[in-house]
C-alpha cells in the first residue's frame, strides 16, 4: 500500500481534462503561467501585461515582464496559489489511493457460466451450423431457424443420446425425407454398406409398395440363404424390435448386424399369409455390389446388377462389360432396382464410362445458387453399345445420376418405374 500511495504522490495529476502543471521559466525573459479553469482568474496587471482568458476549457497563458514589481507581485501570488492546488491535488491523491487499496475487489467473472457449453450441446450446435450452411431451402420449412438454434443450445441434455433425438426432431421439421441425422452406429451401417464389408446375414433390404421393409435380394452363399429366407418377404421383427411401415431398411439392418457368430432372431411375412421365425448366425458379409450374367431368353443380352455405388464399381462394371461382349452380348441391361445410391462418385465416374468427351454429367447448386458443373474429360472406354437401364421405385441417389446422365446425353433408354421427374 505504501509504494502505491507513494507511485501517485510521483506524478502530476491527471484526471482526463484537469492537468496541473509546474511552474517553468520562458527562454524570452518572462515567466509562462499556466492553469486550468479550477485556479483562480489572475488580476489584470498593467499594459505590459498581455492576457488570455479561458472561460470553459482552454488554459490561461500570461506573459510578464521581469522588470515589473506589479508583476513580480503577481507571480509570488501565482505561485502561492500554485502551492496550495498542490497541497490539495496531493491531498486528493492520497485520498484516492487509500480509497482504491481499501475498496473490496469484485468477484471473479468465470466464462463458463456463461459461454461455455456442454459436449451434448456443442453437439447440436454443430448440427444446426451444418444444416444452416448446406440447406437448399432458406425457409427452412417455415421453421424459426434461429429459434430452433437457441432452443437447442439452450437445453440441458442428460445424456449425448438425447441430444441426438433433439436432433433428429429438429431435422424432421424441416420436411425433407432426404435430409436426416444418423447416430454413430446407422453413419457406420453406412460406411459398412459402402466399403463392401460388413457382419449380418446378407440380405438386401428395402421397402415394398405398402411401404413395409423387406427382402429385395439375398447373398449368394450367406446365412440368409442357407437359413431360407427369400425375396419380397416382409421383415415383422428383428433381435427383438418390431417393424412397421415407420421403419426404414436401415433401422432393419442396424438389429440384423452384430458380432460375427453372434445369433438374431429373424421374424418376417412370407407371400402376405405366413410368418415365419429364423435363428441366423452372423457372418462377415463380402457385398458384391456388381454381378452380371448373360439373360437366359435372349444370349444377346448382359445384365449387370448395381446393388450400390462404392469407390470400386467403376471398374467393376468395366470388367463386367467386356467379359459379357466377350459372351456375345451387344446389348447391356443395368438393373438398378432398388439401388439406393451409395457414394456419389461412384455414379459419376460410372456413367463417364460410356459417354464420349465433354458431356454433362452433373450439376450441383449450392444454397447460394452456385453452381458446380461436372462434365466428362476423355472419350469413355465404350461409347457404343446399346445401353437399357431398369429402375424401380427404390432407384435413388446416385443411382438416379447415373441413369440421368446416360439418359440426358442419349445413350441409354430408361425401363420401369418412374423415380424422378427428371427422368
Amino acid at each position: 500500500m505504501l509504494a502505491l500511495v507513494l507511485l501517485v504522490l510521483s506524478f502530476p495529476v491527471n484526471y482526463s481534462h484537469a492537468f496541473v502543471a509546474p511552474y517553468q521559466p520562458i527562454l524570452n525573459g518572462g515567466t509562462c503561467i499556466t492553469t486550468t479553469r479550477q485556479m483562480s482568474n489572475i488580476q489584470q496587471g498593467n499594459n505590459n501585461e498581455g492576457e488570455i482568458k479561458d472561460d470553459v476549457s482552454r488554459t490561461e497563458v500570461r506573459v510578464v515582464s521581469k522588470n515589473d514589481d506589479n508583476d513580480n507581485k503577481i507571480i509570488k501570488n501565482q505561485q502561492q496559489n500554485n502551492n496550495i492546488m498542490t497541497r490539495i491535488t496531493t491531498m486528493g491523491s492520497l485520498a484516492l489511493a487509500m480509497s482504491l487499496c481499501f475498496y473490496p475487489s469484485p468477484p471473479a467473472a468465470h466464462a463458463s457460466g456463461y459461454t461455455s457449453l456442454t459436449p451434448e450441446q456443442k453437439m447440436t450446435a454443430e448440427a444446426w451450423r451444418t444444416v444452416d450452411s448446406t440447406f437448399l431451402d432458406r425457409t427452412f420449412n417455415g421453421q424459426d431457424w434461429f429459434r430452433l438454434r437457441q432452443d437447442l443450445v439452450k437445453t440441458k441434455y442428460e445424456s449425448m443420446e438425447d441430444a441426438q433425438t433433439s436432433v433428429a426432431d429438429m431435422m424432421l421439421k424441416l420436411g425433407d425425407k432426404y435430409t436426416k441425422y444418423l447416430p454413430p452406429a446407422k453413419y457406420q451401417s453406412l460406411v459398412d454398406t459402402a466399403t463392401g464389408t460388413l457382419a449380418g446375414v446378407g440380405v438386401e433390404i428395402a421397402t415394398n409398395s405398402d411401404r413395409l421393409p423387406c427382402i429385395s435380394d439375398v447373398e449368394p452363399n450367406s446365412p440368409a440363404m442357407k437359413a431360407g429366407l427369400l425375396p419380397k418377404d416382409v421383415f415383422l421383427e428383428g433381435d427383438g424390435t418390431k417393424f412397421d411401415k415407420t421403419s426404414t431398411p436401415d433401422d432393419v439392418a442396424l438389429r440384423l448386424r452384430g458380432p460375427v457368430g453372434s445369433k438374431v432372431g429373424v421374424t418376417v411375412l412370407r407371400d402376405g399369409t405366413t410368418i415365419k421365425d429364423f435363428i441366423i448366425e452372423r457372418a462377415p458379409i463380402k457385398v458384391a455390389s456388381v454381378r452380371s450374367y448373360i439373360a437366359t431368353e435372349n444370349k444377346q443380352v448382359g445384365v449387370i446388377r448395381i446393388k450400390s455405388f462404392s469407390g470400386t464399381t467403376t471398374s467393376s462394371v468395366k470388367d463386367a462389360v467386356l467379359e459379357l461382349k466377350k459372351k456375345g452380348a451387344n446389348t447391356i441391361l443395368f438393373d438398378l432396382r432398388s439401388n439406393p445410391g451409395g457414394l456419389l462418385p461412384g455414379g459419376t465416374e460410372a456413367a463417364s464410362l460410356f459417354l464420349e468427351a465433354n458431356k454433362p454429367v452433373l450439376f450441383v447448386v449450392s444454397n447460394k445458387g452456385v453452381i458446380d458443373a461436372q462434365e466428362t474429360f476423355v472419350d469413355g472406354f465404350d461409347t457404343e453399345t446399346n445401353l437399357v437401364i431398369l429402375v424401380d421405385h427404390n432407384t435413388a441417389s446416385a443411382a438416379e445420376v447415373f441413369t440421368a446422365a446416360l439418359k440426358e446425353n442419349g445413350r441409354a433408354k430408361v425401363v420401369g418405374e418412374q423415380v424422378s421427374t427428371i427422368l
